[in-house]
């Protein structure tokens, strides 16, 4: 080949070769001066692979000396089409390399395993298997490489059937003992779970390298067999196989999968003794093993003391950190990476966004969002789902959704941040909305996507809905582990339906955990069953189970809301003395909120003083919240200065002493407060009723004519009315906080949210059906008594989900006792 360029460069002494020759005429003039000089030549096929070797990287010189092919005849030379083909296939024009591949009359195997290999790096798997029938058909051949070709396109394509068909043809063919051959046939077989075949296939090889030592490794592993995956490592090193660095990742993520911190300090010092200090790829390992156990001091000095790092090294270490919480040390690995002059990616982008969401850092979020864009990384799904995730978490849904809608590409794990990024901000109905879209888009559900719709039925109150989608997780077989019987256990209890709740958790065939206990505690809480919730806390004992700090939260709660004073009492003093539960502000908010509906406000206040910490707004608003209740205009004027104190900019505490002012009929001073409302931007939450009927959900505010049929519905509920009346009902217009005379204030009752979608269901649905109605409010007390009696006239039972709890209202009596 050396006197092959001095002659090109004698008769064209001034150009340069040049891999990227602008000019086919150049290229193909300075191969036809190549083969007028050699082309009589015995040796011209050798020179013509390494003209190919020495061009390979320049499409305009294949494809001459490719025509210098054709114009010399030496398409009977196989090696040389295949090195061809080989040529054009790694510069990713397999058009061309098919092209040549079917000029060649008979091709045999080299050229065949050519051609497959090219479809085979280009994960064209279809065309690849479909070129290796036809070898087979024609009695071509067929190698070890074909096998192996073959056999990793089974894998791609998750053909067992033809893959085992590939065996069989190796077996038969005799090749099979093959070393690299057998490491793929260990490696097809262990993917598809046949784990004892492969250890037979194993055994039965005559000559295995660390190749096939390394498959069978990484097969127990994948396979979290980890204890067969350590004795084939021990085994190998008895038979005198150095292990290589491939091994040692295989065993690094042994330590990973099991959290073994010893395991791991005794890997790292394998590896430090195999000599593999040097070796990037396993050291970068070892950093993120340390990072997954959590001992982040350990894969800190590590990392400093790498001799070289790549961009990996320096993702898992930014990633480690975001893992372990460590969401400042993050972003200064990541101004390191910037200055040493390492490019990052978007994986390196993930990771700080992901830092972002745990934090809620929206602004430092947003910076990282423009730079993304400003260095124009590919807005990839894994990507664009982590800004999705990092925006709803941040409570900016509008930025999560302009993100979602923008996106080119949109996968199940996607659309599932985006549901839950609506559920968790209070958007179920558009949750709701987007599953339906999600299906029309033909992306099939996971679990997970199930889980949050299902608490966005619960949040409503859509009980048609959960069920459908409780059904969907049936028919789909998803297992119903702890997460899915919770979730579903709540939807049932807030959707009013109890029995249902009951039903899963009874019938439950999966060995419950304390989180589900405490669900069935709390669904009962809500419903104001506390006796129940008292019957299910003592048989969580008696099984074995030991309450923690939320069964006790649940358990106080369903007192409070039960009128349980005593038992209440009880619980709260037992968590420190009998079950060493460390009291938080939210259990003591609790026992003020137990103490205060009963009227026991000296010893609510004297609580309040002697707490181990500077109380908050949760305690003040529970002790506002009796104030209220019971009328006690003093104390609650008292507790409503002390909350502002703390939260000025929380419109619902306004709202409070606005109702308390009005309670005692000190107009000035309501007036006082909603101006002083209207100045900081605050604005109270408009209450509301929502009313399921077939698959539809009807949404009544106050006063409302805005439904189509908002004519029939005030009509019928005149009706009523009339009918309430006669029944002996007197207005309690106390639950009117404004200004007005007397006959204005019943009009407004009458024209209270829950009454709408009372009347409306009354004349939706048939006669004795039951009625369910979700109110994002406390109910007044007038409603309350005129839904006593509204249910004894027409005979139906009717439950309202107000903003504390459900009442069941059945033959002129509600499951509260009066008692919310």
């Amino acid at each position: 080949m050396r006197s092959l360029f001095l002659h090109i460069h004698r008769f064209v002494p001034s150009t340069p070769f040049n891999l990227s020759a602008s000019s086919s005429f150049s290229a193909y003039a300075y191969s036809s001066i190549i083969f007028a000089k050699f082309s009589h030549s015995p040796a011209n096929v050798p020179q013509f692979l390494s003209l190919l070797q020495r061009f390979s990287k320049s499409l305009i010189w294949v494809n001459s000396i490719q025509a210098q092919i054709i114009t010399n005849a030496l398409f009977k030379d196989q090696s040389l089409v295949a090195k061809l083909v080989r040529v054009y296939c790694d510069l990713g024009t397999l058009v061309y390399a098919r092209q040549v591949f079917d000029q060649c009359p008979h091709p045999k195997t080299i050229l065949y395993n050519a051609m497959i290999y090219g479809y085979l790096r280009k994960e064209r798997y279809n065309e690849a298997l479909e070129l290796f029938r036809l070898m087979c058909s024609c009695h071509v051949e067929v190698d070890s490489y074909t096998c192996n070709y073959a056999l990793k396109v089974c894998m791609g394509l998750s053909d067992y059937k033809m893959g085992m068909e590939v065996i069989k043809r190796a077996v038969d063919g005799g090749v099979e003992s093959n070393g690299f051959l057998g490491s793929s046939i260990i490696n097809f077989l262990m993917k598809f779970d046949k784990i004892d075949e492969a250890q037979r296939c194993f055994d039965k090889m005559l000559e295995r390298d660390v190749v096939c030592w390394n498959s069978m490794i990484g097969g127990y592993v994948q396979a979290t067999q980890f204890g067969k995956a350590f004795h084939m490592f021990h085994e190998m090193c008895d038979c005198g196989i150095r292990p290589s660095p491939v091994t040692m990742l295989s065993i690094i993520q042994v330590c990973i999968q099991t959290g073994d911190s010893k395991l791991a300090k005794c890997v790292h010092g394998c590896i430090v003794g195999l000599g593999m200090s040097n070796e990037v790829s396993v050291l970068t390992s070892l950093v993120d093993m340390y990072s997954n156990i959590g001992d982040m001091l350990s894969a800190c000095w590590l990392f400093e003391t790498m001799p070289k790092r790549n961009l990996v090294s320096w993702n898992v270490m930014i990633s480690g950190c975001i893992q372990n919480g460590m969401v400042h040390e993050s972003f200064a690995f990541f101004d390191r990476l910037v200055t040493s002059g390492v490019r990052f990616d978007s994986g390196t982008m993930v990771s700080l966004i992901q830092g972002c969401s745990q934090t809620a850092d929206l602004k430092r979020g947003k910076a990282l969002h423009c730079s993304i864009l400003r260095k124009g990384f590919e807005l990839n799904p894994i990507l664009s789902t982590a800004i999705v995730d990092l925006y709803s978490k941040c409570g900016a849904v509008k930025q999560a959704t302009f993100v979602f809608d923008r996106m080119e590409e949109r996968n199940v794990i996607t659309w599932t941040a985006m549901l839950v990024g609506l559920t968790q901000n209070g958007h179920a109905e558009e949750a709701l909305k987007l599953f339906c879209q999600m299906r029309k888009e033909g992306v099939a559900a996971n679990s997970v996507t199930l889980v949050n719709l299902v608490r966005s039925c619960a949040h409503l109150g859509f009980l048609k809905k959960g069920r459908s989608v409780h059904a969907h997780l049936i028919r789909n077989g998803y297992s119903f582990d702890e997460v899915n019987m919770t979730a579903l256990i709540d939807m049932y209890a807030k959707c009013g339906t109890i029995k249902y709740a009951e039903s899963i958790f009874n019938n439950g065939s999966i060995c419950r955990d304390v989180i589900l206990w405490n669900s069935m505690i709390t669904s009962y809480g809500i419903h104001g069953y506390g006796q129940q919730a008292l019957g299910i806390y003592r048989k969580m004992k008696e099984d074995g189970f030991e309450p923690n700090e939320t069964s006790f939260l649940s358990l106080l709660t369903a007192c409070s809301h039960s009128g349980l004073l005593d038992e209440g009492i009880g619980l709260f003093h037992s968590m420190e003395r009998n079950h060493n539960i460390r009291l938080t502000e939210k259990h003591y908010a609790s026992f003020v909120d137990l103490l205060s509906r009963a009227g026991r406000f000296e010893e609510a206040e004297a609580l309040i003083e002697q707490l181990p910490f500077t109380p908050g707004v949760s305690v003040f608003e529970a002790l506002l919240s009796g104030c209220q209740a019971h009328k006690n205009i003093e104390l609650g004027i008292k507790t409503a200065d002390r909350l502002l104190c703390i939260d000025s900019m929380n419109p619902s505490v306004y709202v409070v002493i606005s109702n308390i002012y009005a309670q005692a009929r000190r107009w000035d001073a309501v007036n006082y407060i909603r101006n002083l409302m209207r100045m900081r931007g605050l604005r109270k939450t408009p209450g509301y009723s929502l009313i399921e009927v077939g698959n539809q959900v009807h949404t009544f505010f106050a006063g409302d004519n805005s439904h189509p049929n908002w004519v029939e519905i005030y009509q019928h509920l005149e009706n009523i009315r009339v009918e309430v009346e006669a029944s002996g009902y007197v207005p309690d217009t106390s639950s009117v906080l404004r200004d007005v005379d007397e006959p204005m204030k019943i009009r407004l009752l009458w024209g209270h949210s829950e009454r709408l979608a009372i009347a409306f269901g009354l004349l939706s649905t048939p006669a004795g059906s039951l009625i369910r109605i979700t109110k994002n409010l406390r109910v007044c007390v007038d409603c309350h008594n005129v839904t006593k009696l509204i249910s004894k006239i027409v005979r139906r039972e009717l439950i309202v989900r107000d903003a504390n709890r459900f009442h069941h209202f059945v033959n002129g009596k509600c499951s509260c006792n009066d008692y919310w």
